[in-house]
């Protein structure tokens, strides 16, 4: 597999829909392949981040990669089938933004999705917190919907810098 280009903000592709993925074959093996390459290759540029959309990199099915450390996760086709009333407010980033800047966002605390792993098989997650938050933010990749969408007001956007300074604070986390 091959480590791919990532669409950067104001490239209108990424606000394409991507499509379900209906075959699981070599192609969708393939992608999932460059997707893992990528974002190994991003976290370890970046020293950040956990996941990354098909999307990203100009394939435009529902695939999401996830990995951190050693746990890693094949997310197609998925989709939110419930979100808690519960809100958290977060500082989230994107690499396609290539971590920049981070973006004050709210997501749902909890949220449940429906997906397909690589071979097609059914599952559903739950996933509380920064992994809700973080699951939001791909699946929203799918749908053509960038972190940015969700600034409410001019103080909701920081460069990485000064986030940095935050989190060394202790009153933010990484959310990407």
């Amino acid at each position: 597999m091959a480590v791919k280009n990532v669409l950067l903000i104001g490239n209108p592709l990424l606000r394409q829909i991507s499509s379900e993925v209906t075959e699981f074959s070599t192609e969708v093996m393939d992608m999932i392949g460059d997707l893992k390459d990528t974002l190994y290759y991003l976290q370890d540029q970046y020293k950040m981040g956990r996941a990354l959309a098909a999307p990203q990199i100009g394939n435009f099915k529902q695939i999401i990669y996830y990995r951190v450390g050693n746990v890693k996760k094949i997310l197609i086709n998925p989709k939110i089938i419930s979100k808690s009333d519960s809100i958290i407010e977060v500082w989230d980033s994107c690499y396609s933004f290539k971590l920049a800047f981070f973006v004050k966002v709210k997501r749902h605390k909890t949220i449940s999705v429906d997906y397909q792993d690589e071979k097609g098989q059914h599952h559903n997650g739950l996933f509380e917190d920064d992994l809700s938050e973080l699951f939001q933010h791909e699946v929203d990749h799918l749908h053509g919907k960038l972190a940015v969408d969700y600034l409410e007001n001019k103080e909701d956007l920081i460069m990485r810098e000064e986030f940095e300074k935050i989190v060394d604070a202790g009153t933010a986390y990484n959310s990407v």
